[in-house]
């Protein structure tokens, strides 16, 4: 499958993950966001960017836990929250904040967990 945009096409798995998180850019994310019936909030932006960064530095995707260490240092300690996660996103932290990062579908979904 594939995602076009600005004339571009960007290749994705069945479910809509990118197959090269290399591919990613802001604009993307923009698009899949809106897929998924998001508006990307400053707290959503910035579940993203960590996302973004971690991935370029670490090779990987970060665990839920280091997420919400990143919005409790960002946003306070009460938008630091497995709950506050889910309100951002719905349907998971794996299955729609890694997506707009433009992440691989992580293997394990205990990222959610």
């Amino acid at each position: 499958m594939a995602l076009e945009l600005d004339g571009k096409q960007y290749e994705t798995d069945e479910e809509g993950f990118l197959l090269d998180p290399h591919d990613w850019n802001e604009p993307l994310a923009r698009y899949i966001a809106q897929g998924e019936n998001l508006e990307l909030s400053e707290e959503r932006w910035a579940v993203v960017r960590y996302v973004r960064e971690h991935f370029d530095s670490h090779g990987q995707v970060p665990e839920a836990r280091y997420v919400l260490k990143e919005l409790s240092k960002h946003f306070g300690k009460e938008k630091g929250t497995r709950k506050f996660l889910y309100e951002l996103f719905p349907y998971g932290y794996g299955q729609q904040a890694c997506k707009i990062a433009g992440m691989r579908k992580p293997r394990k979904l205990m990222l959610d967990v």
